[in-house]
């Protein structure tokens, strides 16, 4: 009867946490131009495009990568520190760039639900996201090449074979 009863418990508690799940995803977005998950992205810092696509396929990885690994790759306390500082200037400037783009969203939207779209705004609006755009990926890829600058190559192929054997 105690086994019938917990496992009852375990299903039920599993159904809850899917439901959750389903609601969550089905929430409209606060910017109807964005769906929920790259609003939500946008906000945490999450890299919604793989922008450093490019240096990590160089051997210039990310710094929070990195240090997820950082006894295995046995850095040093200075290493750790600079990579850390690197790391975190690197989320603050995504969350910031992630602020004005979902601004900029929501000005466009603004312009056609009002009508008020003419040329020279949307040729305003949408070469500040490519700015935007192009700042973020600037900041990920120099967040690239100052880690890389920090490790050995030693430590780098170490770091790779780690990371991508996850």
């Amino acid at each position: 009867m105690l086994k019938l009863l917990l496992y009852s418990l375990l299903i039920l508690a599993a159904t809850n946490g899917f439901a959750q799940t389903i609601d969550s995803l089905t929430q409209p977005s606060p910017v109807k131009t964005l769906t929920l998950k790259q609003y939500i992205a946008l906000q945490n810092g999450d890299d919604l495009y793989n922008m450093a696509q490019s240096g990590a396929l160089n051997h210039y990885p990310l710094p929070g990568n990195v240090l997820k690994f950082k006894k295995e790759l046995d850095l040093s306390p200075v290493q750790t520190t600079k990579l850390t500082t690197i790391d975190t200037e690197l989320l603050r400037k995504k969350k910031e760039m992630g602020v004005f783009i979902i601004r900029n969203e929501k000005a466009i939207d603004s312009l056609f639900r009002t009508r008020k779209a003419n040329d020279g705004k949307v040729i305003f609006y949408t070469n500040r996201y490519g700015i935007y755009q192009g700042e973020l990926r600037n900041a990920i890829l120099q967040a690239c090449l100052s880690t890389q600058k920090l490790l050995t190559p030693k430590q780098i192929t170490m770091f790779e074979r780690l990371y991508y054997k996850y």
